[in-house]
């Protein structure tokens, strides 16, 4: 599921297959990020996220007073693995605003402390309590 080509064995032939991501899941998580203008993919809720960086992102979100969307990718291994490939970034949280990937925690805490986060935000039409 990582994309690692593995080698399987069949009546004697020997063939190459390489793992990705369905078409079915890809245009899964097309539809999910199309759905919000920000949508956060993280592990848990943001009530009772499951790690510390997803954590820090709902804080930096929260904060703002951003509406946003959640996505559990514990709840759904396809979307959890899914995700990494379609954004071609290895970790979880990721952050995408009005369609566009914009990082993962510490690209997103970066933003948020030098500013540029509320100032993209505003500029894309997203409404934050900061503004």
């Amino acid at each position: 599921m990582n994309g690692i080509a593995f080698a399987s064995q069949k009546s004697g032939q020997v063939s190459i297959e390489e793992e990705s991501m369905s078409a079915t899941t890809s245009e899964r998580i097309k539809g999910i990020i199309a759905s919000g203008d920000v949508v956060l993919f993280m592990k848990g809720v943001p009530a009772a996220p499951q790690c510390g960086f997803s954590a820090a992102v709902v804080q930096i979100l929260s904060g703002l007073g951003v509406p946003y969307k959640s996505v559990d990718v514990l709840s759904d291994p396809l979307v959890r693995e899914g995700i990494k490939e379609f954004s071609n970034w290895p970790t979880i949280p990721q952050l995408y605003v009005k369609g566009e990937f914009l990082g993962g925690s510490d690209i997103v805490r970066e933003m948020f402390q030098a500013g540029e986060l509320a100032t993209l935000l505003s500029d894309k039409g997203i409404a934050t309590a900061a503004a």
